[in-house]
């Protein structure tokens, strides 16, 4: 699935948060927008998701604008959402958060396969699927919130900070499970303060800073420019 975000402006509170940014994301691709806390990363996936009204710009998926539309029917098109604080339900097992989104989008997969994946993806779950949401650490729970996008059945990801706050142990883990998301076909576009949070296998990045893109490249060329060095110096 395809995402062309062209000349997004948004304002909370009559602040101007997104100052016409522009980011594209292709098929099978995996993009990561890479900035400081605060710089505007999470209000463009709460833009693209319906969540934050989009002050001027165009957000098109397919060719098709999603501009105006409601988070729910943007869900229905295969776009998935796992936030930063990760948002599972506490009061229900892992298993079934995972099912929770086979009952509110029917698609060509049946459920059962559409969890099978998930589980495929990260099989750790498994093993807690009668445990409560609440009962997970923060890595468990940053899996579920993924596992859950993807028993949506999504073609597009947005993953908002996926390895933020976590040990080092689980980053390796959760790297490769984003790497086989996009093996599979699916398209990821993923939100990062951190640079070296970055994969190696990501398609481009772009650097965000006071709500505009001042950096598109790849990885090694971010890692070699002085200016992004410079605002991401902290972040690194």
């Amino acid at each position: 699935m395809k995402l062309a975000v062209r000349n997004l402006k948004a304002e909370i509170q009559s602040s101007q948060i997104l100052r016409g940014i522009g980011i594209e994301v292709g098929d099978n691709e995996l993009v990561c927008l890479v900035g400081r806390n605060g710089a505007g990363k999470t209000t463009t996936l709460r833009t693209i998701m319906g969540f934050q009204r989009a002050a001027a710009g165009t957000i098109e998926v397919d060719g098709r604008s999603i501009v105006g539309m409601p988070t729910e029917r943007i869900a229905q098109l295969g776009i998935g959402f796992s936030p930063e604080e990760s948002e599972v339900f506490g009061d229900l097992t892992v298993a079934q958060n995972i099912e929770l989104p086979t009952w509110t989008r029917s698609t060509a997969r049946s459920a059962e396969e559409r969890i099978a994946f998930a589980y495929e993806v990260f099989p750790k779950l498994r093993g807690y699927a009668a445990r409560g949401g609440a009962q997970l650490s923060g890595g468990e729970r940053k899996m579920l919130s993924i596992a859950r996008a993807l028993a949506l059945d999504a073609a597009l990801l947005l993953l908002d900070e996926p390895f933020e706050g976590l040990s080092p142990a689980i980053i390796p883990d959760i790297g490769d499970s984003i790497h086989r998301i996009v093996q599979t076909g699916r398209s990821v576009l993923q939100a990062e303060s951190n640079l070296h949070h970055v994969p190696s296998f990501a398609a481009r990045l772009y650097v965000i800073e006071r709500g505009e893109i001042i950096f598109v490249g790849t990885p090694t060329a971010a890692h070699k420019d002085p200016s992004v060095m410079r605002v991401l110096g902290g972040a690194v």
